[in-house]
């Protein structure tokens, strides 16, 4: 279980997250619904290590994660896909997906399992693996970011903005990678402002504002709360 107990940051005298407390159980596909600004992905980079939690606390199971580097987050099995997928565009899509696996660096037979798994999920990854990564389509390049998160084996994977930019169609394609991600026993923690397409693979879900958890409930809940529709859904 990923668990937050009141975690706070602040970006100098800006509080960006007050007192969030939220948690996705084993084999949970949790989704993290909010505006752009709300403080979703800064709660991913706060779970992650690359920003320092002001208060508050960040347990994966048994272990903390608070104050921890972000190495060793993603050893104990969290790992961040960012926003904006963060390639490196004039690498190849095959050295960018093994940059996801450095901290697995001395387990090469392990690493060679791992890239077939991720060409199983995506085979126009193994058809493009010697293309440069800045030269794919958005919805490939989208892909090979969720390909390089899994290349360091999460146990918990955290998904920020996925669709973002996104043709409806790539999205439909995407959010069934990550729903069969999900089916295979990874923990994911999916922030969206697609909030419909989402909750459709959710199990539950957390709506943030200005920092602070302000509801949480089942999809069905959300998807049939007015104030939710109103705001995320424009129905």
């Amino acid at each position: 279980m990923l668990r937050l107990e009141d975690v706070s940051l602040n970006y100098g005298s800006f509080r960006a997250l007050n007192s969030v407390s939220l948690h996705a159980n084993e084999g949970e596909l949790v989704v993290l619904l909010g505006a752009n600004g709300a403080g979703k992905s800064s709660i991913f980079l706060t779970v992650s290590g690359l920003n320092k939690a002001a208060g508050g606390r960040i347990r994966f199971g048994d272990k903390e994660l608070t104050g921890q580097k972000p190495s060793r987050i993603v050893e104990q099995g969290v790992v961040h896909c960012p926003e904006g997928r963060k390639l490196f565009p004039g690498m190849s899509v095959l050295k960018n997906l093994l940059l996801g696996a450095y901290v697995h660096r001395r387990d090469k037979k392990g690493i060679a399992r791992t890239l077939e798994e991720v060409f199983s999920l995506f085979p126009i990854l193994h058809e493009k693996k010697d293309d440069a990564a800045g030269s794919l389509s958005g919805g490939q390049q989208q892909m090979v970011a969720i390909g390089r998160a899994l290349m360091g084996r999460p146990k918990a994977l955290l998904l920020d903005e996925p669709s973002l930019g996104l043709a409806p169609l790539v999205v439909k394609q995407v959010f069934e990678v990550i729903q069969k991600i999900n089916r295979a026993g990874t923990t994911v923690l999916l922030a969206e402002q697609n909030a419909y397409a989402a909750l459709q693979i959710a199990s539950r879900a957390y709506v943030i504002e200005s920092g602070r958890i302000v509801m949480e409930g089942s999809r069905n809940e959300l998807l049939n709360n007015d104030a939710v529709r109103r705001a995320y859904i424009g129905a």
